[in-house]
């Protein structure tokens, strides 16, 4: 498919040169740490994980509510250069565990090097359409920053998450929202989190098409303007 062919050489590219696809650092933030923390990081959460982990791609921060206790199995959607599977490790300990899921080689082979010194980690490649690279039941929590936008098949990759989810497991997630959804594609845009975006009625839709019936949008803030449209940054929980 042409989007997600697109989608891997952008954060193919991401991974290697550290350009920025889908945040605020298109308008010129700063460093990929100043990025993080302006969507919602804390600092010194961020000098307690690897460097190069942190590349500023997300929207938001889904840990801050996420709850994350010891113990706990939790699972990072799109998990990039592993900044959020490393915050997660940490705070789940080492009786948990923290996996990252990720379609794009480059990204892959970043995390894997920055989880040199993690033992509760680890990162597998798949594709969160098709099927995330774990058994059914597996998570007690699933996390996502900024990714299914992305995706094309957005009740397909919220099924994956119900299934690999305990029950009483709990999906937090953020990301982007627009106000006027595209009435064709351009797949620039869309991996500029443009054009993939749904209204947050039809985002919210989908999650409960795909199973769940608890959920809640616990943040909404504007993101940016783009094309026309008004994109806003939302943080969503739901429970299995």
């Amino acid at each position: 498919m042409q989007i997600k062919e697109k989608i891997k050489e952008k954060y193919d590219r991401v991974a290697v040169l550290n350009e920025s696809c889908c945040m605020p650092g298109d308008c010129g933030c700063g460093t990929p740490k100043q990025a993080a923390e302006m969507v919602g990081y804390d600092a010194k959460e961020l000098d307690g994980v690897p460097e190069g982990s942190v590349l500023g791609v997300g929207c938001g921060a889904p840990l801050n509510f996420a709850g994350l206790k010891e113990g706990e199995v939790v699972v990072d959607l799109g998990s990039g250069a592993g900044i959020d599977v490393f915050l997660s490790a940490k705070k789940v300990g080492g009786s948990g565990r923290a996996i990252g899921i990720d379609m794009t080689d480059g990204m892959l082979e970043k995390a894997t090097k920055n989880a040199v010194n993690y033992d509760n980690v680890e990162f597998r490649k798949g594709d969160i359409e098709e099927r995330i690279p774990l058994e059914d039941g597996a998570a007690d929590v699933v996390i996502s920053n900024c990714v299914i936008n992305l995706t094309t098949d957005k009740v397909r990759a919220f099924s994956e998450v119900y299934r690999v989810l305990k029950d009483g497991g709990r999906m937090v997630i953020s990301d982007l929202v627009t106000d006027r959804e595209a009435k064709s594609v351009d797949v620039e845009k869309w991996c500029s989190c443009i054009d993939g975006g749904l209204t947050l009625e039809n985002y919210i839709a989908s999650i409960k098409k795909a199973g769940f019936g608890d959920v809640s949008v616990l943040e909404e803030r504007p993101y940016i303007q783009g094309d026309g449209r008004k994109i806003s940054s939302v943080v969503v929980r739901a429970v299995k």
